[in-house]
């Protein structure tokens, strides 16, 4: 059998979810016959994993020491006994990593992330295995340590590809310029569910981010000014006679917030819920207009000609709204009253045809950037020829 292990993916970050079914649509049309692997964890439960199909990764990491180092000396016949009975699949018997991170490697996360993962690409290419980075935000790398270990590391990946221009350029100053390109979100290609009932034509949908008020989000203003913000657009989308619907695209970290907006509404919001990625792509696609502080809630509403307030946390959201030549609706925490008014107020009478023709672009690039990454693991043992 082949393994594929979708690394950085879950269950309750929506956005995450979105890219898992981005690769597995990918994989079925490739692959068919290539077995996914999937990491544990408490945002990717069993259930989730078994409905999927998908074998489980043998997380061998003690008191934050790397074992997987270890795996190739555990017998073969152990091995496979493991994901016979157990479906239990080791490291060693990986044959290629699609990282799906999104945003997972850079100054804004923990120094032992980049560490851990320079230790594993080197192992992959003992192996003569392969590790492909799908689009994602990248950097800034600040840290001596984590630099140098990248610096060697990450030239032994088969692609990375970097979502942005800042982070392409974050990539490239550690990593040699032909194994890295740029390439947008993929999710874009992936269609939302049929719907039951459809929302009405005036719903304004309003995606709030834990994120803006952590210590990531390193333009501190925020803290002060966030939820008076969206307060303010949601009362002046209700003014105007739209419904408003809070959407909760990450779980427990985000319903804080999405109840804070409901309470703040009087009950005139409604809070909504829903386990189904696809059905939350569908929701975004028919709404009127949506104030997004989730990237890839951003992503469903511009791909599918949706327009879009959009705040941000790091560079990754300037450049997604750049790519749909979106920058004048990403909102500052210093906006007064009356500039929120007047933005919202442009966007709800905006022609979607400039976003449209900046989503099937980026749909095209998405398409040749799957064609990259089948091309670039084409020899890859066990995978064989690409199907279609």
């Amino acid at each position: 059998m082949t393994f594929i292990e979708i690394r950085g993916v879950q269950f309750v970050n929506k956005g995450a979810e979105l890219m898992l079914h981005a690769v597995l649509q990918q994989l079925q049309q490739c692959w068919p016959q290539a077995q996914v692997v999937l990491q544990t964890g408490a945002n990717s439960p069993y259930q989730a994993r078994a409905v999927l199909g998908a074998y489980q990764k043998a997380g061998l990491r003690l008191f934050g020491i790397e074992m997987n180092a270890y795996s190739d000396y555990l017998p073969k016949k152990l091995r496979q006994w493991l994901i016979r009975q157990f479906g239990i699949v080791t490291e060693a018997d990986i044959d290629v990593v699609l990282d799906a991170s999104g945003f997972a490697y850079g100054d804004q996360w923990p120094e032992a992330h980049g560490l851990h993962l320079a230790d594993e690409l080197k192992r992959f290419a003992r192996r003569g295995k392969a590790y492909v980075f799908l689009p994602q935000a990248f950097g800034p790398f600040s840290r001596e340590k984590e630099r140098r270990a990248l610096t060697e590391a990450l030239p032994l990946a088969r692609l990375v590809l970097a979502r942005d221009p800042q982070s392409l350029q974050h990539v490239r100053a550690l990593c040699p310029q032909g194994k890295v390109q740029q390439a947008p979100d993929f999710t874009n290609l992936v269609q939302g569910a049929l719907l039951a009932c459809t929302l009405p034509a005036n719903t304004l949908t309003m995606i709030p981010n834990y994120q803006m008020l952590s210590p990531r989000n390193a333009d501190r203003r925020w803290r002060d000014s966030y939820l008076p913000v969206l307060t303010h657009l949601m009362f002046r989308a209700l003014e105007q006679g739209m419904q408003v619907l809070v959407l909760n695209h990450e779980g427990k970290k985000d319903q804080e917030l999405c109840e804070a907006l409901v309470a703040a509404s009087q009950g005139r919001a409604t809070l909504r819920q829903e386990a189904d990625p696809l059905v939350v792509k569908a929701l975004i696609g028919q709404s009127k207009a949506v104030i997004c502080s989730r990237f890839h809630g951003c992503v469903s509403a511009l791909s599918q000609g949706v327009p879009c307030l959009g705040t941000s946390w790091s560079h990754k959201y300037q450049a997604l709204f750049a790519d749909y030549k979106q920058q004048q609706f990403l909102l500052e925490p210093d906006f007064t009253d009356l500039q929120l008014t007047e933005l919202l107020d442009e966007l709800l009478v905006q022609n979607p045809e400039t976003v449209l023709q900046a989503s099937a672009g980026l749909k095209q690039q998405s398409e040749q950037m799957w064609n990259l990454v089948t091309h670039s693991l084409s020899e890859q043992r066990g995978l064989g020829a690409v199907n279609g």
